[in-house]
């Protein structure tokens, strides 16, 4: 055994000592040392400490350890203890040529420190099946995060995710010491939780399309589809996570976003103007006594399954001229001497504040829910509109989940031409990683607000673009970015320099991600072209491939590529089954703007006029629902000759507010038209068509009643 020792010292001594010890996310403090711990088959883990048994046991896993004793021998073991001078989640951990010794405030940090040790080993340790025996990298870290609330807010009520792939998700982000994870449960689109009492509200609200109430959105417009938890499986999700130290805090979105709900009980909506009941809405009424004894009976259930002390209750964008349309609501405000909406929500954010109360629940809330002046201070806010927003938050003394879109939301596109939301903007890992309180103008006593950070995966994107595996996409989404937000958490402890941090991203976690089977996104390269050749700039040691536009053959790139045509090329990264996006030089996206004249059987909202797609300037929205039959033509002053041009309704990245079902016919002298193309998710594609002088698409089905459809400029490619 003594020789198998050193003959795996002196195999590994080289690669060890060539490489950093590079942990994501980066621990306060490292020292490292020669002196490498070998993981065997007969290593034992020690333990006396009772609360830290599911931890052993969940190290057994990876480890491959069968060993397990209370009391050390002389070497050859990791152990655990506890240090409650430390704090809860703060650890020391020693790797020593005897032994790995882990000190810990608490359970949270004991699990850490788990964490951290699956980084100095091999990758393949997230396989689960770990080759034996290991090196450990030698070092002493004396580790604790800045931030206590490290989080990530998963919306399962747009695209339902299956218990499976939620526990998969709960390993994502334990691996990266998350330990918050927000669980977005309800919405207009679906409710996703079961309730007992009330066993209608996920059995029929869970899905949506076909003879659902709820009707078909984001994609899959011809079948019924969704899912919801069971209370049991609820459990096993919220225990599942605890065993790797994640808090889950429940969201049930109320007031609004509570289409869902009132499909259900239509009864929960506010009158009309006249006092006739309302059929549609996504707006509870603050002023009927009957909703809160529901939502009672409801969040009761729900406060039940929760450990969490914290209980999200959304508070976010309510549509208030609902209420205000409401006789009985609005005769609330006058008799409370009001005429801000925002005084209606306190109300009944106070209400729902006391029903949680009675279950040892305080209330979290979206940022609109605290510029009432009601809100308790007792309540979490996640500011999420902008730095400003929380700045103002802040100022009114609430304590802050900082998550503001435009660095946090990653559901939003990581650059130009990929997919992914974009009404928050565009921002890949760099930009998330580049968050400094100091340079948004945050100043010491604001930041001492901040309970931490939390990202958003808001899921309307997700069904459109993975259909059943959208799962990969919203992995694509989140990673590496969740990476960066696990460094800001942790407090950038190892300097906070871009290039330091994807260093140890590409040359180290890139193995860890692949090996944890994540489906993560890569860095594409940069495409340069000068003097007729076309060369690549690698960003990362993953592998370059390339294909020409219009085929799907792809060639490894061993060097320039001499062509006249440079827009011709795609390029893309891979490492492991990972991907970049594609990338091309600039030429390939250039797009013409031809004149052209836009008419329809539909009326324009004012505002937002069919001229806005006749300028190339975003999208137009349509004032009325529309019928089989109505159409939308485009004119063009001379022929179009394109090597594609793209038409599409709805929006450019959500499937929603679109014709569902309709067609696209072509003329090519501005009289005649032929039929090309049927509508596919609201949109048609045409590849290297004849000169087009107009184009008209046509509805062949019935909108979705109080729905406001849109439409986008067309997108033309020229010809090479």
């Amino acid at each position: 055994m003594k020789r198998l020792f050193l003959a795996v010292v002196a195999l590994v001594a080289v690669t060890i000592s060539a490489s950093a010890v590079a942990i994501v996310p980066q621990p306060l403090s490292i020292s490292k040392h020669n002196n490498t711990f070998v993981l065997l088959p007969s290593t034992m883990l020690v333990c006396d400490v009772e609360e830290f048994a599911p931890i052993v046991k969940y190290s057994q896993e990876y480890l491959a350890l069968d060993h397990f004793a209370k009391v050390a021998p002389k070497s050859n073991y990791i152990s655990l203890a506890l240090d409650k001078s430390l704090a809860e989640e703060e650890y020391h951990l020693s790797v020593s040529r005897d032994a790995v010794q882990i000190v810990a405030g608490g359970y949270g940090g004991a699990f850490y420190a788990m964490q951290t040790l699956f980084q100095l080993l091999p990758s393949e340790v997230y396989t689960k099946q770990m080759r034996l025996p290991a090196v450990v990298k030698g070092c002493d870290v004396k580790d604790k995060p800045k931030f206590a609330y490290r989080g990530f807010m998963l919306d399962v009520a747009r695209t339902f995710m299956t218990k499976e792939n939620v526990l998969r998700y709960i390993d994502y982000i334990a691996y990266h010491k998350i330990n918050k994870l927000h669980w977005h449960l309800t919405d207009g689109q679906g409710w996703r939780i079961e309730i007992k009492s009330h066993p209608r509200l996920a059995k029929v609200g869970g899905f949506r399309g076909g003879d659902s109430p709820i009707n078909a959105a984001l994609g899959k417009w011809n079948e019924k589809y969704g899912g919801y938890y069971t209370q049991e499986e609820i459990r096993e999700v919220v225990a599942y996570a605890k065993v790797r130290n994640i808090e889950i805090i429940p969201e049930i979105d109320l007031p609004g976003h509570s289409t869902a709900l009132a499909r259900i009980y239509p009864e929960v909506l506010c009158k009309n103007a006249d006092g006739t009941p309302r059929k549609s809405g996504a707006v509870v009424c603050a002023t009927k006594e009957s909703n809160y004894i529901l939502l009672e009976e409801i969040l009761s259930e729900v406060c039940a399954l929760f450990p969490s002390k914290h209980f999200h209750i959304g508070g976010d964008e309510v549509n208030m001229s609902q209420w205000k349309s409401c006789p009985d609501c609005s005769a609330w405000l006058k008799k409370s001497g009001y005429t801000d909406g925002y005084k209606l929500e306190d109300m009944f954010i106070g209400r729902i504040q006391a029903i949680l109360a009675k279950y040892g629940k305080t209330p979290s809330v979206w940022n609109e829910a605290a510029f009432g002046g009601g809100l308790s201070k007792e309540a979490w806010v996640h500011g999420w509109k902008s730095p400003e927003i929380c700045k103002q938050v802040m100022a009114k003394g609430y304590s802050t989940i900082f998550m503001p879109q435009q660095f946090f939301y990653f559901d939003m596109r990581q650059s130009k031409h990929e997919n992914g939301a974009i009404w928050g903007g565009c921002f890949d890992v760099r930009k998330v990683y580049s968050f400094d309180f100091a340079k948004e103008g945050f100043t010491p006593e604001e930041v001492a607000q901040v309970k931490g950070f939390e990202a958003a995966a808001w899921s309307e994107v997700f069904l459109s673009q993975g259909g059943d595996k959208s799962i990969d996409f919203i992995e694509y989404q989140t990673f590496p970015r969740l990476c960066a937000l696990a460094e800001l958490g942790w407090g950038k402890n190892g300097g906070g320099e871009w290039q330091e941090f994807h260093n140890r991203l590409y040359k180290n976690h890139y193995d860890r991600m692949a090996d944890m089977g994540l489906n993560f996104r890569i860095t594409p390269p940069n495409v340069k072209y000068n003097n007729g050749a076309l060369t690549i700039e690698k960003i990362d040691n993953s592998a370059i491939y390339y294909r020409m536009e219009g085929s799907d053959k792809r060639s490894p790139y061993r060097g320039a590529i001499r062509t006249s045509k440079p827009g011709k090329y795609l390029f893309w990264a891979e490492y492991r089954g990972a991907k970049s996006p594609e990338v091309a030089h600039s030429s390939h996206y250039k797009t013409l703007k031809p004149k052209v004249t836009l008419t329809s059987s539909l009326k324009a909202q004012p505002k937002y006029g069919y001229h806005r797609v006749a300028n190339y300037d975003m999208n137009m929205r349509v004032a009325e629902t529309y019928k089989a039959g109505d159409w939308f033509l485009f004119e063009f002053e001379e022929p179009v000759e394109c090597r594609s041009i793209e038409f599409i309704t709805g929006s450019h990245a959500v499937l929603s507010r679109l014709i569902t079902k309709g067609y696209l016919e072509v003329s090519h002298d501005g009289k005649s038209f032929h039929r090309v193309a049927d509508l596919e998710n609201g949109r048609a594609k045409l590849l290297n068509p004849k000169p087009i002088k107009a184009a008209r698409i046509v509805a062949t089905d019935d909108d979705v009643p109080g729905a406001t459809i849109r439409l986008c400029s067309p997108i033309i490619y020229p010809k090479w």
